[in-house]
Order: structure tokens, then C-alpha cells, then sequence
């Protein structure tokens, strides 16, 4: 489980991972896009549940946005 603060270089990797995911499953192509700091939030967020799976976490996120 992902942790508030430091992150180990594998758990930036999947947070990485699951935030481009989201961002193309939103069909976001600009990261100046606001929505991003958003979306970022979200991933981190559903990082913390436990959750292992980058594509998972994406999917969390994206419905905690509201857009699934």
C-alpha cells in the first residue's frame, strides 16, 4: 500500500503508469490541461487502497472523477 510522502522509485513507476493510463482513457493529450493536477490526485489517491495494478488504479481514479 502506497504511502503519504516518500515514495519508492517502483511505486512512482505505478503511479506513472496508472496516471498516463487515466489521462489517455480521458483522451487528455495536453499536461498543461488542468484536469491533470486533477487526475493526478485521483491516482494517488487510488494508489493508496492497496491496489497493485496500474490500469485498475487508472480505472479507480477516472471514476472518482466522476467520468465513468
Amino acid at each position: 500500500m502506497l504511502k503519504a510522502g516518500k515514495h519508492t522509485p517502483e511505486e512512482i513507476e505505478l503511479l506513472d503508469k496508472a496516471f498516463n493510463c487515466a489521462l489517455r482513457a480521458m483522451g487528455v493529450v495536453d499536461r498543461n490541461d488542468p484536469l491533470c493536477e486533477l487526475v493526478a490526485r485521483k491516482v494517488i489517491e487510488a494508489g493508496a487502497t492497496g491496489v497493485n495494478d496500474p490500469k485498475k488504479i487508472a480505472d479507480l481514479a477516472v471514476a472518482r472523477i466522476g467520468l465513468r
